[in-house]
């Protein structure tokens, strides 16, 4: 972390508004110039349990989480359910506070409620003693009274965000208008009034001992602060999806409600159904019917969807899936990120895989490669389907505006029109040989839609002749099959052909490589430019094409290092064995760096893992990781 940037923690609990107050924050700090990137941590719990959300903020651009962080607003949880310090959980109330204070920069600042923790508490975590040791500048200050000598105790958000502006000299201006977008009347002006006491109150009673201030910079093009989840619903929605259905489960969830809310406006359709077989079964029959439709789930709702996914790879129905991970197996942690379905989304469903795979980077990438998902699923009748984690589904970022300046795709690929349809071939009975793998090109034999005339034929989940019957002979087994996988080659083509997928770091040439995928990008990007800038050579690639894989791509970049870490966060090293299956004769050349505690990768573990992984540095990893040492060693 850099000495010219602000990385605010709120930390309170589960239903105390911790969530919505940081996201007006960043987006007042994204409106006075500064880049932001927000990152959440929160229990699986409706209401209570400690929750924080970070917010980097800086005048240059800022890709992932930092190191620690330097500003802590400790508000306490209003829904503990045992504020005894012998209690099973802990003192829960005291948490926001206590568990916050390891990763607190030497020199930051700390505002905590003072109308909610007594001098006990403070004792009993040796704050004072901290304090002095860490030089923290400490603030307390009663938000609760402030709140509700105005309004409500629930208030107290504003009153903490009224005290950080006046402790980093921060103009209201932004947060002002951003209130007033989101309140009106009296409620308005009750939380203006908490806002405004709250600042005034710091700059009259504090001799505030502090170097942190906001950071200044301006942004040259509109700017908006999206997550993960909107770009993958945008994505949907430009690449003309006009169909969802699914089952709340977190992290997915994010990605239906953003749809459902916006379908109405544009003639689509949303269904919350009774289960995910019955999601993936509905998506599958829209997209048969004529419609660009999809859906998704995590882990265990997804493991519900294998069947409905065999069937649209049977019946070759495009149809866009999103699988977003979490920490498992079964229940797991159902709210931390880990990347660990990345076998079980490649390999489940029955029998050979046919499908694309995808597994975005960054919101720029989860927009552009769910509209890929949809043209290639659409263009060649295969289920496409995007994997990504809690980590990139609700981190926020600011985002150009102009980047989403792009035409509508509602295309529906290979179908033909009734015209078409009439020079098409059909059996005696009239119907349309739909599976016809003599006239197949690329193994895409075009299909027709129900309802239109000439273009009758069976869908089943059985082996099928060209026309739908079902078929156990030998020899079409043999042809269907080869031409369904034939897909797999001319998408990794196509793919080929286009503007990589894979995103580079670092220079051209180096002698070191750093591999990963997904949500770890951007800390990965961040330990790069690091170990560069210390004189180490280091390049790096994030691999988005996980099915059919680009293995002439990363043999090239195997190829050009003389060591590789590749890093991810599951226990297993699931990448790293895709990579060796991919690449087999270069598993000597590969170690890997693994994090699976619940919390994503920061960019000063990767850095520390490189140099102990690969530098050979002799000492043991500070950091909550594991090392695995390349085949053979």
């Amino acid at each position: 972390m850099s000495d010219d940037e602000l990385i605010w923690r709120i930390a309170g609990g589960s239903g105390d508004g911790i969530d919505s107050t940081s996201q007006n924050f960043a987006k007042a700090l994204m409106r006075s110039g500064l880049d932001v990137f927000t990152h959440r941590h929160y229990p699986s719990r409706i209401r209570g349990g400690h929750t924080y959300v970070e917010i980097r903020a800086a005048a240059h651009e800022v890709q992932s989480r930092g190191d620690g962080y330097n500003f802590l607003l400790a508000l306490g949880d209003s829904f503990a359910r045992n504020p005894q310090e012998e209690a099973y959980y802990g003192n829960e109330e005291l948490k926001p506070l206590s568990e916050n204070l390891d990763e607190l920069r030497e020199g930051g600042v700390i505002v905590y409620d003072e109308g909610l923790f007594d001098d006990e508490d403070l004792e009993e975590i040796g704050l004072e003693e901290r304090a002095e040791e860490n030089d923290w500048h400490v603030y307390p200050v009663d938000l609760r009274s402030i709140a509700k000598e105005h309004g409500r105790e629930v208030m107290r958000n504003t009153a903490g965000v009224g005290v950080t502006a006046a402790l980093l000299g921060m103009d209201l201006g932004h947060i002002e208008d951003l209130m007033e977008d989101a309140m009106s009347g009296e409620i308005f002006e009750t939380n203006l009034e908490i806002l405004h006491e709250a600042h005034e109150m710091v700059e009259e009673e504090f001799d505030l001992g502090h170097d942190l201030r906001i950071p200044e910079g301006e942004h040259e093009t509109e700017q908006a602060l999206l997550s993960g989840s909107n770009a993958i619903a945008y994505g949907a929605i430009d690449a003309g999806c006009r169909f969802i259905a699914g089952y709340p489960m977190t992290p997915w969830t994010d990605v239906f409600t953003i749809l459902s809310q916006n379908f109405p406006d544009m003639g689509g359709i949303s269904e919350q159904v009774e289960d995910e077989i019955a999601a993936a079964a509905l998506a599958v029959g829209a997209s048969h019917a004529g419609v660009k439709a999809m859906s998704g789930s995590s882990g265990g709702g997804f493991a519900l969807m294998s069947e409905p996914l065999g069937l649209a790879e049977m019946t070759e129905t495009p149809l866009v899936l999103v699988e977003s991970m979490r920490a498992g197996p079964s229940t797991g942690m159902p709210t931390k990120p880990e990347q660990s379905d990345l076998e079980f989304v490649l390999y489940t469903s029955q029998a050979d895989s046919q499908r694309v795979v995808f597994a975005p980077g960054n919101i720029e990438e989860a927009y552009e490669q769910t509209r890929l998902a949809f043209e290639i699923a659409w263009d060649y009748q295969i289920p496409a389907i995007i994997i990504y984690d809690q980590k990139l589904s609700g981190e926020n970022k600011n985002v150009d505006v102009e980047f989403f300046d792009r035409e509508p795709a509602p295309d529906l690929g290979s179908t033909l029109t009734e015209e078409e349809l009439k020079e098409a071939a059909h059996d005696a009975s009239g119907k349309f040989k739909r599976f016809n793998y003599e006239a197949a090109e690329d193994g895409v034999a075009p299909r027709s839609l129900p309802g239109q005339k000439g273009g009758r034929y069976l869908a089943t989940g059985n082996e099928h002749s060209p026309v739908g019957h079902i078929s156990e002979d030998p020899d079409n087994r043999t042809f269907q099959m080869e031409r369904r996988l034939e897909k797999l080659e001319a998408i990794r083509a196509d793919l080929d052909d286009r503007e990589s997928n894979q995103t580079y770091y670092g220079p051209q040439k180096a002698e070191y490589g750093i591999i990963t995928w997904g949500s770890s990008q951007g800390a990965v990007a961040e330990a790069i430019d690091r170990l560069n800038d210390d004189g180490h050579s280091v390049r790096g690639i994030s691999v988005s094409d996980m099915m059919p894989f680009p293995s002439d791509e990363l043999e090239e970049f195997v190829e050009s290092v003389d060591e590789a870490m590749v890093v991810e966060m599951n226990a297993t090293g699931q990448f790293r064995g895709l990579l060796q299956k991919e690449l087999g004769r270069y598993g000597e050349k590969l170690t890997s760096l693994l994090k699976f505690n619940g919390n994503p990768f920061e960019p000063a573990e990767i850095v520390e893992g490189y140099e102990v992984n690969v530098a050979e540095e002799a000492r043991e990893p500070t950091a909550q990781v594991r090392i695995e040492p390349a085949a053979g060693d």
